[in-house]
């Protein structure tokens, strides 16, 4: 147990730039890409890495797929957009449906999405 708390405070006493490097690292070596980290400053001036929980998401459609209407349907009732400015965000494809929602509208859009048959992620 003591290596485990030992390997604990060694994490916690990390600069920026070491945790950087230590992302680095993980991502070439062993293939892990670790969650987005922000450096919460400590009463002492020392550093903490904390995982910071993202708020905002953006549905992102990569393409229309096969039935290009029915995305153009369901693009045009989830922004509110007419017609003819849905089918030419469809078009333009990939690019973004939604900037800025929470997560579980973004879930919901993008699964209203696939089920018309787009091709879409959240970022």
């Amino acid at each position: 147990m003591a290596d485990i708390k030992n390997l604990a405070e060694q994490l916690v006493g990390l600069t920026v730039k070491e945790v950087q490097e230590l992302a680095d690292v993980l991502k070439a070596d062993y293939g892990i890409e670790p969650a987005a980290v922000a450096v919460a400053a400590v009463g002492d001036g020392g550093g903490a890495a904390a995982v910071e929980e993202k708020t905002s998401f953006t549905v992102v459609l990569k393409s229309a797929g096969a039935a290009k209407l029915g995305v153009v349907k369901v693009v045009k009732e989830m922004t509110g957009l007419g017609l003819k400015e849905a089918k030419d965000l469809v078009d333009a494809a990939p690019g973004n449906i939604k900037e800025n929602v929470d997560k579980a509208t973004a879930e919901d859009m993008a699964a209203k999405l696939k089920d018309a048959g787009a091709d879409v992620e959240i970022v």
